[in-house]
């Protein structure tokens, strides 16, 4: 049975800034700070899209199906995990028409590095860079994420049935 027409998720995720890892965010790491704790690489960019994506199909969240009590998952790739979930969507007659997110943090200073963040997670999406969209905000002070205490990313996708 092929799917029924476009359909739109949204996903959400936060994680604590993590002394000593690297801080990954779109599949890009960024040097000059402390990396977020979290199983896996702890990239929330890339975790909210793999939720939006998963809700988007009606197949839960990324817990379910890359579970941080499963040793299979520690220090995974996000990236990896978000090829898996379009490999899965693609299994079940979808395919990503665009995504939209929003990584919401004090520090530190994202702009430089969208291009690259929207490069990385277009290829793992299998989409032209202009079908996704990054784009940074802060806290204005507000908050644990105002105190810089960690990162937070939002998302929102668009699925279609493949052709």
């Amino acid at each position: 049975m092929s799917p029924a027409g476009d359909r739109v998720g949204q996903g959400s995720d936060a994680h604590r800034f993590g002394a000593g890892r690297p801080l990954v965010l779109g599949g890009v790491t960024i040097a000059g700070g402390d990396g977020l704790a979290g199983h896996s690489d702890a990239d929330v960019l890339t975790h909210a899209i793999i939720d939006a994506l998963l809700g988007a199909a009606g197949l839960g969240d990324i817990g379910t199906h890359f579970p941080s009590d499963d040793p299979a998952w520690e220090g995974a790739d996000s990236l990896d995990l978000l090829r898996r979930t379009v490999a899965s969507l693609e299994q079940r007659g979808y395919r990503v028409g665009n995504v939209d997110a929003t990584v919401v943090a004090e520090r530190p200073r994202l702009r430089p590095h969208v291009a690259a963040m929207r490069a990385r997670l277009a290829a793992a999406l299998a989409v032209e860079p202009d079908a996704v969209s990054v784009k940074a905000t802060t806290a204005d002070g507000m908050g644990a994420l105002g105190r810089a205490e960690g990162i937070q990313a939002q998302a929102i996708a668009l699925i279609r049935p493949r052709d």
